[in-house]
């Protein structure tokens, strides 16, 4: 019996870790629709390494950009989340979000933004999070 659950756990474990797949891929590889995205927002950095995650049925990009700049792409190609250590551009934040910020926070700027199923959080240059519903209405400092 230990000898059959030995087994099972090895098997198991070549199952689990083959569902999780990162593969780096080359920029003509890269879906044109996140290139273009690239091109629009961010004209000055170049792409320094995409990565194509597969995690069981989902899908997603990672792309990392000169300028410590990093987006996540879902596997629609829209953008999910966008990381720097400097300001974002503003066409990049929806504008409801961006006029709140100016509005409350004018001595500050975004450098974080994220979006999933029913919120989107940004953070602020002075690591404040706020957390906004997936309209663009506050909802709550995070």
């Amino acid at each position: 019996m230990k000898k059959l659950a030995f087994v099972f756990a090895i098997v198991s474990s070549f199952v689990f870790a083959s569902c999780d797949k990162e593969t780096v891929i080359s920029g003509k590889d890269i879906p044109s629709a996140i290139t273009t995205y690239v091109i629009t927002h961010f004209p000055n950095n170049k792409i320094i390494q995409t990565i194509k995650d597969k995690d069981g049925l989902s899908k997603s990009f990672d792309i990392i950009l000169d300028g410590n700049i990093q987006l996540e792409f879902n596997k629609k190609h829209e953008v999910t989340s966008i990381e720097s250590t400097s300001k974002l551009p503003d066409s990049v934040i929806p504008e409801k979000i961006l006029a709140y910020v100016h509005a409350n926070y004018s001595d500050s700027f975004i450098t974080q933004w994220e979006l999933d199923d029913k919120r989107q959080k940004i953070e602020l240059n002075s690591k404040l999070e706020l957390e906004f519903s997936k309209a663009g209405d506050f909802v709550r400092i995070d």
